[in-house]
């Protein structure tokens, strides 16, 4: 985890993406990203391909001395690694071969995505069907074995493009409904128990470690939990704009006063109705409002926030995921230039 004076000397650039993109193609996902973020790349997940691309599936294929297969209900864990681990761990090399052949000589931040423990957790079925969520002692398992991964995985991303700067993503957009305890057992019928927040930031704050550079967290769901994410260590938090409320805003506000980056969510993920986006000023309107009513200087803005889409790409189309990248660049100019 990095310590304050890390974050401020960190590569940090205006925008980035979330994640996945449209379509099956590693070597045209990779061209797209380094070329709309010249100063932010990320090594895009591409989940139409099938089961294994998936955001659950890529970062079970990661794990370490677990392994999960594909049943009707979703994935589960096994004892050993069968044809959906070796499809996973395919589409992650062939992601990584795309990314290392577009950033030959690179220097600069580089964003890489994983899930991480809560929602692997709410993800992952036990042998017996239920999610790995209803045994803690399974969830210890996951969190650790999760860490383990991501410590090779990070290591390889570093080997494959020496000059970058790791930026590490754990996604967790189930995270709010396991605290809340909103999670449905198997059945359907009931609700697994809320994890108690302590054991929740325990475990963050474990994956956190694993990486010397800073780790954002993303969550595109309500009531992202900025403060416990802050306490686990996150150096930033990444969430979808449009569904702040203003039980949010003081928590936001004592996190960008910590140094937290926020990396807001503010393009639409998916094609709008319209056919058009706002223009770029009118994207980040909500970010300066944002500003002005926490009484938070406006000269900090650029450097507090980084634009992205609100959320993954993987439902929009190839040429409207393309137009969304360009106008986080964008919006994000509008920002530096103009953040009163």
């Amino acid at each position: 985890m990095s310590e304050n004076s890390d974050k401020d000397t960190f590569p940090w650039a205006p925008a980035t993406g979330v994640g996945s993109l449209p379509g099956g193609d590693a070597r045209e996902a990779a061209k797209t990203v380094t070329g709309s973020f010249e100063d932010f790349p990320f090594l895009a997940e591409l989940p139409a391909r099938g089961p294994g691309a998936d955001m659950i599936g890529r970062t079970a294929g990661m794990l370490v001395e677990l392994y999960a297969h594909v049943e009707p209900s979703g994935w589960r864990i096994s004892d050993r690694p069968g044809r959906d681990t070796r499809r996973a761990r395919s589409w992650l090399g062939e992601d990584l071969d795309a990314l290392e052949e577009f950033t030959q000589g690179y220097e600069g931040a580089l964003k890489v995505q994983a899930v991480g423990p809560w929602t692997l957790a709410a993800a992952l079925e036990l042998r017996g069907g239920e999610a790995a969520l209803s045994d803690p002692g399974a969830c210890r398992d996951l969190t650790g074995s999760l860490a383990e991964g991501l410590r090779g995985h990070l290591a390889e991303v570093a080997r494959r493009v020496p000059g970058a700067r790791i930026v590490l993503q754990l996604d967790e957009p189930s995270l709010t409904a396991v605290l809340l305890g909103r999670i449905r057992t198997a059945s359907g019928y009931r609700t697994h128990r809320a994890v108690d927040r302590q054991v929740v930031e325990s475990a963050l704050r474990e994956v956190i470690a694993v990486h010397d550079g800073p780790v954002v967290v993303h969550s595109c769901a309500p009531g992202v939990p900025f403060g416990l994410l802050r306490r686990a260590g996150a150096a930033g938090v990444s969430f979808d704009f449009s569904l702040l409320t203003e039980r949010d805003e003081e928590p936001i506000g004592e996190a960008v006063e910590a140094g937290t980056k926020l990396f807001a969510g503010v393009v639409p993920s998916t094609d709008p109705v319209s056919g058009a986006l706002s223009d770029p000023g009118g994207s980040v309107m909500g970010v300066r409002t944002l500003w002005r009513r926490l009484g938070l200087n406006p000269g900090t803005l650029a450097e507090s926030v980084v634009v992205t889409p609100t959320c993954g790409l993987a439902g929009a189309s190839p040429a409207y995921a393309r137009t969304a990248l360009a106008h986080c660049v964008r919006a994000a100019r509008s920002l530096a230039d103009n953040p009163e």
